[in-house]
């Protein structure tokens, strides 16, 4: 696995913050395949998940290194962005996918659970932006593409805190859109709108395999596909929200 510390000085740099067990894990090996130096960053109790996913990144022919990171740390974030621009090279592709899913009726949130999930889900994504930003307007160039849920857009029975965050997630795209585009920045907001191929949905979903073999689940490496494909859009024809579902799910 590569040394954050032995200046590669790579041309170009994909940060991934949340490269979570499925998607994230795939977006990573798709920015990888393409060419990308993948930095993927996890909370630091999931350091040696990291380290497996850049060493089979490595494996694979791609160049990675692992950041456990508390996305939530305004001075950790900054820290790592300005660690990686210095001795790794640009940052030209961030992916803000985090998700904090959870579900509590409106009696059962606790204030400490709404908060941490606004937290993970919602100032994490501006945090990452605000430290990201900088050297994308300089260099006048940069994609970042933040994760969204079906909570973005609707808020669901159980789920105020998740749709509380999404929603917030979602105006702050907007936001960094409007401001980052005239600057040469693409930013775009992922809608997931299913179930995704994930290690939760095959452990909690009795006929996930008759799903799977209907292509009614989101594959992972298909996500990660289009966030690639995302990153290339000619800047006279970018694309702000991207919906990604199967074609079997109910709109």
């Amino acid at each position: 696995m590569t040394d954050p510390q032995n200046n590669l000085a790579h041309k170009s740099i994909a940060l991934i913050i949340g490269a979570g067990d499925d998607t994230g894990s795939a977006i990573a090996r798709a920015f990888a395949k393409d060419g990308h130096h993948v930095c993927v960053v996890r909370r630091p109790r999931h350091i040696e998940k990291l380290h497996s996913l850049a060493a089979n990144i490595e494996m694979d022919g791609g160049s990675a290194s692992a950041h456990g990171l508390d996305a939530r740390d305004a001075d950790a974030m900054g820290a790592l962005i300005k660690e990686i621009e210095t001795t790794l090279g640009p940052i030209n592709v961030t992916v803000f996918n985090i998700g904090a899913n959870v579900r509590f009726s409106l009696t059962e949130t606790t204030p400490r659970v709404f908060r941490k999930v606004w937290e993970m889900a919602c100032y994490a994504g501006f945090l990452t932006a605000h430290c990201v930003a900088p050297k994308m307007i300089e260099r006048g160039r940069g994609t970042i593409i933040f994760t969204g849920a079906t909570a973005s857009v609707r808020g669901s029975s159980g789920y105020s805190a998740f749709a509380s965050a999404k929603h917030g997630l979602r105006a702050l795209a907007q936001s960094c859109a409007r401001e980052l585009g005239p600057k040469g920045i693409h930013v775009s907001h992922c809608i997931i709108d299913g179930m995704i191929d994930s290690t939760f949905i095959r452990e909690n979903v009795p006929n996930v395999d008759a799903l799977r073999e209907a292509d009614k689940l989101l594959t992972p490496a298909s996500i990660g596909s289009e966030y690639v494909r995302l990153s290339h859009q000619p800047r006279d024809a970018w694309t702000f929200e991207l919906d990604l579902r199967p074609y079997g799910e109910t709109w």
